[in-house]
Parts: C-alpha cells; structure tokens; sequence
C-alpha cells in the first residue's frame, strides 16, 4: 500500500464519519489547549514576579534595619536596637571588599508644588549611583550631585510624570519647588523609565539622602543597597557586611541582609517546577481525548470488518492493514492537536491584551511537548484497535455482517 493511497484512506473514512472525527477533535484540542494556555499563565507569573527583582541584579544585596527571624514558624520582626544610619553606609563602603556601590536609600510620601500647583509624590533620598544602580537614566538635565553622605543640596530629580504634571509644556529645568516646606531646585528629569521593582520610576522625586532624613524626620535609613563586582562575590561580601554592620551595632545582628539574587533564583524554580506541574495536569485531559479516540477506533474496526476480510483475500498483509487503522488513529489526533494549538495561542494572545502588566507566552517547549502528547496518545490508543483489525482472519472478517 502506497503513502498516498493510505492518505486517501484516511480522508475518507474521516469524511465518512465528519461528525465522530469532530467530536474526538473537540477533545484532544481541548486538551492541547488547556495545556497551552495553563504553562502561558505560569510563564506570565513567573515572569511577573522577576520583573519585580529585575531592578537589582544578582550581584546586590540589601541591608534592612531589623532583624527577620524565619526559623520554623511566622517570621518575627525584632525590634530595631538600632538605626541604620549613613555612618553604617560610609562603614560598608570602606570596609567591605569588592564593593562597587554603596546605595543608602530614605523613602517617604510628600507634596511637591510649583506656583499654583502641587500634587503628591514617592520622596526617594539618595545618591547618584541610585540610578546607575537601578539601570535608569536622567533624559534632561544632569544626576544629583555628588557630595558627601552627611551633606544636602536643595537640588532634586524628578519623573517624567511629575513634570509634566507641574510644568505642563514648559522647561522645568532650573525650576524652584518646594518638597515638604523646603525649597528645591530642578537639576534633571528622569528618562521614561515604568515600573521597577514596584516603584514608578516616571512618578518619583529623587534628593540627596541628607535632605530626606531631614525632610521626614527620621534618623535611620529605609535600606541600604550593596553591588560588588560580581555574582560569585555576593556571598563573600555577605558574611562581611554582616560582620562590619554589627560591629558597629555593639555586637548586635538587628539587622538584615538580604540576597535578592538568590530569592529571585529560587522563585523562579519554584514557579518553573509548579508551571510544569500545571501542563502535566492539564495533560490528563489528553489521556481522556485518547479513551475516545481508542473508541472511535474500535467502532471503526467493528463496522470496517468486511472491508478487512477483503482486503486481506486480496493480499493486504496485516502491517498494511494496521497502519491503515493506526494512520487514522493518529490523524484524528494529529488535526485536534492543531486545533488546539490554534485555540491555547488565541487564549494566551487575548490573556496578554487584557492583562499587558503580566507577560503571557508560551515557550516553544509547550508547543512541542503538548502536539507531541496528542500524536503520541493516538499512537497509544489507537494501536490496540489497529492490532485488532491486522489479527483478523480473511474468511472469519467477511463472514461477519454489520
């Protein structure tokens, strides 16, 4: 038997029987589709939640006043003994090798005006490197100046929104605001920067560490962030931040250091492990799309008895006759797993357009893992029934009547 003649077969049983073949499409597309479209929604929150840690790279570490237990039960936050202060930063700085930024960091709500208008802002205190630090980039003007930790300058950096919003079409470059009630004057405005690590970088008003500490009031810093030269490094410059800070500290650990490189490694196996975990579940509904195609099968072979008996009578050996029944098997699985392809990708294209923020995709392993499934449950199920046909004698075959 010829490929093409095995090829016309299997059309024409299928279009014999268009609504059986449809029904047993609906399933395994369905399957397929469920498949694709549950790793899209792991892919989209795994990659929802790295973005979060996009903004420190691998090579930071975080340095929080507190220290956070987490051994055995609900994590208890102690009572800071403590500030972390600026002394703490130049410490860090000087005293930790390999270290290539130290970014002390001071957060805070405030109102910024300009003349007649004024709206509420994130107060970042900072120091230049905060940018550099965070891959972002002034679009206008220059960076805030480069001065001592312990000293201010009335000058600040604002987002793109804030600008706009104050300023309006106008230059607000050399602008006079007032943060608070202090005075500030515009050096730079931020290039468009988005969301990182849930800030809006287009929304923020950045001044100089000192400024904020006196501007909020406080004495201790919200964080302190630490880049060393490089990955393999960060666990070295952990042990000695930790030593130098609580040095400082008289002996005491009221602090934390933090490893967002490492949390974000292992966020991100977790999710991958769970995202596989999903498409093997949705998978079982391919198993199920397989039980039909079995029985799609064997009705076939029941009702195809005769025309077996011929065959064979006339020198079809029983390989022939099998890959006759098994060809059908596997394009009835073959055209619901396209179909399911189509469906699942539609699904994850209209899940990106309604939620933009979460990046929906599904990887190319997914495509080729679910078509090769649905290929594979109709060689599965469909070998049995293709079996059957090729044992049946020709005389018993067209004895038989339907």
């Amino acid at each position: 038997m010829r490929f093409g003649d095995l090829v016309g077969s299997t059309r024409s049983s299928l279009a014999a029987h268009a609504l059986r073949a449809r029904l047993v499409w609906a399933a395994v597309a369905i399957g397929v589709a469920s498949v694709l479209v549950l790793v899209a929604l792991g892919e989209g929150a795994r990659g929802f939640v790295l973005e979060r840690f996009a903004g420190l790279g691998a090579n930071t570490l975080v340095v929080l006043p507190g220290k956070t237990e987490t051994r055995g039960g609900a994590p208890l936050v102690a009572t800071t003994t403590r500030d972390l202060s600026l002394a703490d930063a130049e410490a860090l700085r000087a005293r930790v090798p390999g270290v290539r930024r130290v970014v002390p960091i001071v957060v805070g709500e405030a109102l910024i005006e300009f003349e007649n208008r004024g709206r509420s802002a994130t107060v970042i205190g900072t120091t230049p490197d905060f940018l550099e630090m965070r891959s972002a980039r002034v679009g206008r003007g220059s960076n805030l100046p480069d001065v001592e930790l312990d000293r201010g300058a009335r000058v600040c950096v604002v987002g793109r929104t804030v600008a706009r919003e104050l300023f309006g079409d106008a230059n607000p470059l050399g602008g006079r605001v007032r943060i608070g009630d202090a005075p500030f004057r515009i050096a730079g405005v931020l290039a468009e920067e988005g969301t990182s690590m849930m800030v809006d970088l287009d929304d923020v008003v950045l001044i100089p560490v000192a400024n904020a500490l006196g501007l909020f009031d406080l004495t201790s810093l919200f964080r302190i962030v630490v880049e060393v030269g490089a990955a393999a490094d960060v666990e070295r410059a952990a042990v000695r931040i930790t030593s130098v800070v609580r040095a400082r500290h008289d002996d005491e650990e009221d602090f934390t250091v933090l490893r967002p490189g490492a949390i974000a490694a292992s966020l991100e196996a977790i999710l991958a492990i769970l995202t596989t975990a999903l498409a093997g579940i949705a998978a079982v509904s391919l198993v199920v799309a397989g039980v039909g195609v079995m029985n799609v099968m064997v009705v076939s072979v029941a009702e195809r008895t005769p025309e077996i008996g011929l065959m064979k009578a006339l020198g079809a050996s029983r390989a022939q006759i099998a890959s006759l029944f098994l060809g059908e098997a596997v394009a009835l699985s073959a055209v619901g797993g396209l179909c399911g392809l189509a469906l699942g990708l539609a699904a994850a294209w209209g899940a990106c357009l309604l939620w933009p923020a979460v990046p929906f995709a599904v990887p190319e392993w997914a495509i080729a893992a679910a078509l090769g499934v649905a290929v594979g449950v109709g060689v599965a199920f469909g070998s049995l029934p293709a079996l059957s046909a090729a044992r049946l004698e020709p005389l018993d075959a067209l004895r038989r009547k339907l």
